[in-house]
């Protein structure tokens, strides 16, 4: 049978010592007088009768274990609030114990200390017991157990409304430490007059304060409901005490599991205070979330139909619409097509300039090589015939000591022009003069070496392209393609600029078929066979444009590209690799500067600079011959006269070497400006140095010769003007040399020849010149030949 808990009544007594002064309650959690005031369970009256006495089960010092020997508990005060009298136990005095702050730290250090305190108590205690029991017992009601519930939950409620924050911020840790002591220990805890004083509240922060809140109210909410428990289980005993029911013992046990049920709960977890605003706050927030997720998604909703609807729109239109299907499917391949032939062209421009840079070079070794030669040659023959003609002057008997690297040198030249002569003998040229040769014959070994490397580079040439498809490396394809596009949309193919386009997209593919062209050989392929211009001219001549698409027309590809392209590898060939004094090579490349010029004829309203900078270099290039190469001896007299001497000869040969530089720059009539031409030919090489030489000759039909071909070179559109009496300015010197060779003429046994200088004086429009020569030296039967002109 299940017993009722049993009492403890602890008898208090009022501490006579010292320190009976005020003391204020101390506000802090889990503080002893808290302790006391939570300790006791809610009972009711025993059957005998008798007052309720509130006690403190769970404070136990180690004087309360000192007092149970002699029947009595004593207990250290501030403030008395009642007393308990009766010696069999029956009535009792209820004490309002005050809270004091009980620091751990110290409890086990000073135990002797506190057991010492403890016999002075008692011994106080006794003296005074019986006089305070019949005080206390007089001016005390004891106040019953619902009474102490009150007193008790207004204490806690007081606590819970505290308004400050403690300076003690290790007082929640020196509480939960002093606590499980407590419960360990029970006999450990000190009593009241053993307790420290807090006089001033500890410091802590906000957030410890709240978590001593939230510990305070989960620790009331378990003694509570543990008081509650143990209450119905005394009431259930004492039920089967008074009508004995068997059945108890099953009532019991579902009570327990009950209990044991709730005990499960974790009684730490602590809620937020809930109110009816808070609860209606968060309702109302909650619904306004969900009114806006919904207009949102109805938004989303709305946006989803009308896209459904639009593309459903779309693709009706497209379905119904074939054309402009196929007009993007054009478009797309258009630019796939494109951007595969950007990244083609991109990924073999690097080869293509290295096969470039080695045919130039190649070429660039030849023409030096022949430089070199040339004017090796002429420096040891001048210093050869020098030496002769000192030791002719001094008439010095003996052969001629020379070094043996200018006697390979003569005999090289000399074998050279032997072969020449050959040639010309068996191709039927017997009106050859010497010296108007190129001499630009290489060696055997130098012409093996150079086929040799030419055929290597030009191999490397046709590997190019030999891994790409013939719609990205054929001209005419690419074009094809782009035909395509202006013949379906011509608005579209005038609005991308392709005419500008095309001329650099071919400029990678015209340089290949340039690998191989050498614009300075005679037998060279003109610009209008090779297969690029042919091309291109077929993609103009397609084109269906009207006048309003001038400024787009594609007539202008083929310009840009011999402008972008065609001249600048005309430049190169100009600067370093051609030859002036080669009629051969300047004939070449003055058949395909007039193809240039004449397809740039159709823009003459437009300014190339490639044109200006091409014509730049011709100039340049021939005032560079004039200075270095022309070089004609001037020597006695006497070491001329002989035509068989070796002065004579390499006199002749050099004048006449002159004469075909004259030629040759004369031959750029009508290309370049008149003017330039005047200078550079007249000014700078007639008068300067082919004069100079008719005036140290001998008078003879061998000058005639030589004035009649100055003459013949000389382009007739600088004549054609019918009403010119005096030639033009730059032939005056010239003019004045005929005059004096016909005046020498005339009383010599060449008279004859006379005539022949007068005919080439009228044939420059040199008619007052003539006519008063004529008069002067009573030349009658002359004055025919003017009247015939």
């Amino acid at each position: 049978m299940a017993h009722r808990p049993k009492r403890t009544f602890r008898q208090r007594r009022a501490d006579s010592s010292d320190s009976d002064g005020a003391e204020v309650p101390s506000a802090e959690p889990g503080a002893p007088g808290e302790q006391a005031a939570r300790g006791p369970s809610k009972e009711g009256s025993p059957p005998g009768g008798g007052h309720a006495v509130a006690a403190e089960p769970r404070l136990r010092g180690r004087g309360r274990g000192r007092g149970r020997g002699r029947g009595r508990v004593w207990a250290s005060s501030r403030r008395a609030v009642g007393a308990a009298s009766g010696a069999d136990g029956d009535s009792g005095v209820p004490v309002l114990l005050e809270s004091r702050t009980v620091d751990l730290s110290t409890d086990e250090e000073d135990g002797t200390h506190h057991a010492s305190e403890s016999k002075d108590d008692q011994s106080s205690s006794s003296n005074s017991s019986s006089s305070l029991e019949e005080e206390f017992s007089s001016i005390v009601n004891i106040p019953d157990a619902a009474f102490i519930q009150a007193a008790r939950r207004k204490r806690e409620l007081a606590r819970a409304q505290e308004d400050y924050i403690s300076l003690d911020v290790k007082h929640t840790s020196t509480v939960s430490v002093m606590r499980k002591n407590s419960d360990e220990d029970p006999e450990s805890e000190p009593d009241d007059h053993e307790k420290r004083i807090p006089f001033t509240p500890k410091p802590t922060t906000l957030r410890q304060k709240m978590a001593e809140e939230t510990a305070t109210r989960n620790e009331e909410t378990s003694e509570e409901s543990q008081e509650d428990e143990n209450q119905d289980i005394w009431e259930q005993q004492q039920m089967r005490k008074a009508v004995k029911i068997t059945e108890g013992r099953d009532i019991d046990l579902s009570h327990n599991s009950e209990s044991q049920t709730m005990k499960k709960f974790d009684t730490s977890i602590s809620f937020p205070p809930v109110n009816l605003e808070i609860i209606k706050k968060q309702l109302n927030t909650r619904l306004t979330l969900l009114q806006d997720t919904h207009r949102s998604h109805l938004r989303e909703y709305e946006k989803y139909v009308q896209d459904v609807k639009s593309s459903k729109s779309t693709i009706h239109n497209l379905e119904n619409s074939s054309n402009q299907t196929l007009n993007f499917k054009f478009y797309k391949s258009m630019k796939i097509y494109v951007e595969n032939l950007i990244d083609c062209l991109n990924e073999k421009i690097i080869n293509i300039q290295e096969i470039e840079s080695s045919m130039h070079a190649l070429l660039l070794k030849q023409a030096m090589i022949l430089m070199k030669r040339r004017q090796d040659e002429l420096k040891h023959q001048s210093t050869y015939l020098q030496q002769l003609s000192r030791k002719a002057e001094t008439s010095t008997n003996g052969d001629l000591a020379i070094d043996e690297k200018t006697q390979w040198i003569l005999e090289e030249i000399e074998s050279r022009r032997a072969r020449r002569r050959q040639a010309r003998t068996l191709s039927g040229n017997c009106d050859h003069q010497e010296g108007t040769s190129s001499d630009d014959e290489l060696s055997s070994a130098d012409m093996t070496d150079f086929q040799k490397s030419q055929g290597d580079i030009l191999q490397d040439h046709k590997k190019i392209f030999e891994d790409v498809h013939d719609d990205f490396c054929n001209i005419q394809n690419i074009l094809l393609k782009f035909q395509q596009w202006r013949e379906k949309f011509p608005d579209s193919y005038y609005e991308a600029f392709i005419g500008l386009c095309i001329p650099k997209l071919l400029n990678p593919l015209i340089r290949v078929q340039l690998i191989d062209w050498n614009p300075l050989k005679f037998d060279s392929i003109g610009l209008k066979q090779m297969p690029w211009f042919t091309s291109i001219e077929e993609f103009i001549d397609s084109s269906m444009e009207d006048s309003k698409k001038e400024n787009h027309s594609d007539k202008k590809i083929l310009s840009a590209v011999i402008n972008k392209t065609i001249i600048p590898r005309l430049i190169d060939f100009v600067e370093f690799i051609w030859d002036p004094l080669s009629t051969s090579q300047t004939t070449s490349l003055i058949t395909h500067c007039r193809t240039i010029l004449e397809e740039q004829s159709t823009f003459e309203n437009e300014v190339s600079k490639g044109k200006k900078d091409l014509f730049k270099s011709i100039v340049s290039r021939m005032k560079k011959a004039i200075d270095d190469d022309v070089f004609i001896p001037l020597y006695p007299e006497s070491a001329v006269e002989n035509k068989t001497s070796p002065q004579s000869k390499f006199q002749e040969r050099q004048f006449w070497s002159g004469l075909k530089l004259f030629h040759n720059i004369l031959l750029w009539n009508g290309l370049l400006p008149d003017d330039t031409l005047q200078e550079l030919g007249l000014r700078k090489l007639l008068n300067r140095y082919l004069i100079i030489a008719l005036l140290n000759a001998i008078p003879g039909p061998d000058v005639v010769t030589k004035c009649n071909q100055i003459a013949a070179y000389l382009p007739e559109k600088w004549f054609e003007d019918s009403t010119m009496r005096t030639s033009i300015p730059q032939l005056e010197n010239f003019i004045q040399f005929l005059l004096q060779s016909a005046l020498k003429l005339s009383r010599s046994e060449f008279r004859d020849e006379v005539k022949e200088i007068i005919l080439i004086l009228v044939k420059i429009r040199a008619f007052n010149q003539a006519e008063s020569f004529i008069e002067e030296y009573h030349l009658d039967h002359l004055k025919s030949v003017i009247k015939e002109v």
